[in-house]
């Protein structure tokens, strides 16, 4: 393997000081950052909040640093940019609503204040987005079933009946039955709503059922499924549809799917709950999922029809609701990002207590060779810097040992 030297290191503490501070373009000073890991681990991570003023040259470089770099980080939109790398969906974002914001007046020729307002609002916004996605707890998504695209024995054999991981319930089996068909290549589809607007999607979990009271004990699996994710067409919509469900009628062509993901064989010979863990997580904004039945496998004895039946559905991901929602913008397909910063930290201070198994971050994973950078730049990132705030002390190599990263205050 190449062995890679960073040649910075050589430099003396003194001229690497003396260099930073000839850099008066905070641009220039980021850029400085992402090329030497040495720099960028001595101009941001050794840096951190302590109690009082920090006499010197140290601590004023080190204030100045982290003004100048997050002036850098908010006017470029780093971390929308950060955001949408990893979830191409929020490219759609038309703008950030905050709903407990305070609205000030505003004199006239202040515009640039105003678009200085909108930058810091985006930025608080896409900083906790991306701290909700490691923090967040990963859970059962499913709301309510809405539709199924065919019911064999409606309302005994419903789409409602896989909400329930009982096999057996008030005497008769739980499951949900689709119409039987002569051809095994007739798809079938189910359709939820999650119980968030505004979710990530990490895995589908699906238990195909097995007839116990046929002979031969068939289980009607299908031969592969899919999923999509999207949002009703418009309100209306979701007001005739969703006044009752589940519903008997088929309603797919009331949403707009976004996103459509890859197909995953299913096993025929298994009942137990099957879990189709996602390469990537999938981010949802409308709060609604379809998932696709491809191919037949099992006919029944008694009329020649092939039919798919499905026990219990899990839809696992982290909602991302009422820290965060969404508003569809119906005329333009664009949305409205929705955060309430009381909620995102209530949340939060709800899981402090948590133990470290319960939370698990859905954030993709970058190369080894990015690691570094980018863990310091979200440590950064997640620094508001808010007046008010204490000062930062620069650490000598022996406060390695108690250095604690940056978090949010």
């Amino acid at each position: 393997m190449e062995t890679r030297i960073d040649f910075l290191q050589w430099l003396e503490t003194d001229m690497s000081l003396n260099i930073l501070m000839y850099l008066d373009d905070p641009s220039d000073l980021i850029r400085a950052t992402s090329v030497s890991r040495f720099w960028h681990h001595f101009g941001i991570l050794r840096c951190k909040y302590k109690n009082g003023p920090v006499e010197g040259l140290h601590g004023m470089l080190c204030n100045w640093f982290l003004l100048i770099s997050r002036f850098a980080v908010i006017a470029n939109g780093l971390c929308k940019q950060l955001c949408v790398k990893y979830f191409p969906q929020l490219a759609d974002v038309a703008g950030v609503v905050e709903p407990s914001s305070r609205k000030e007046s505003v004199d006239i020729g202040s515009s640039t204040r105003m678009e200085w307002e909108v930058l810091e609002r985006d930025h608080r916004a896409y900083t906790s987005l991306f701290q909700a996605l490691k923090a967040f707890p990963v859970t059962d998504c499913i709301a309510d079933a809405v539709s199924a695209s065919s019911t064999d024995r409606y309302p005994d054999e419903s789409i409602a009946n896989t909400l329930d991981p009982r096999e057996r319930f008030l005497g008769g089996y739980s499951y949900w039955s689709s119409k039987g068909h002569s051809d095994p290549d007739v798809p079938e589809s189910l359709i939820y709503r999650l119980n968030a607007s505004f979710c990530i999607i990490t895995e589908i979990n699906i238990k195909p059922f097995l007839a116990y009271f046929q002979p031969g004990l068939p289980i009607y699996s299908a031969k592969s499924l899919r999923f999509r994710v999207g949002h009703p067409k418009s309100s209306i919509d979701v007001d005739s549809v969703l006044v009752q469900f589940p519903t008997e009628q088929w309603v797919d062509d009331k949403f707009i799917w976004t996103y459509t993901s890859q197909e995953f064989p299913m096993t025929q010979q298994d009942n137990h709950l099957q879990k189709f863990k996602l390469p990537e997580p999938v981010l949802c904004i409308g709060g609604f999922l379809q998932i696709e039945l491809l191919g037949r496998v099992q006919k029944q004895e008694t009329d020649g029809l092939f039919y798919i039946c499905v026990s219990h559905v899990q839809v696992m991901g982290k909602p991302l609701f009422p820290a965060f929602g969404v508003e569809i913008l119906e005329s333009s397909g664009t949305f409205l990002l929705k955060y309430c910063a009381s909620a995102f930290y209530d949340t939060l201070q709800g899981l402090s207590d948590c133990s470290p198994c319960a939370t698990s971050s859905v954030a993709p994973v970058p190369p080894p060779e990015q690691r570094i950078w980018v863990d310091g730049l979200l440590d950064f990132l997640m620094h508001r810097n808010e007046p008010g705030a204490e000062l930062v002390e620069w650490l000598s190599d022996e406060d390695d040992e108690e250095w604690d990263p940056m978090v949010i205050h």
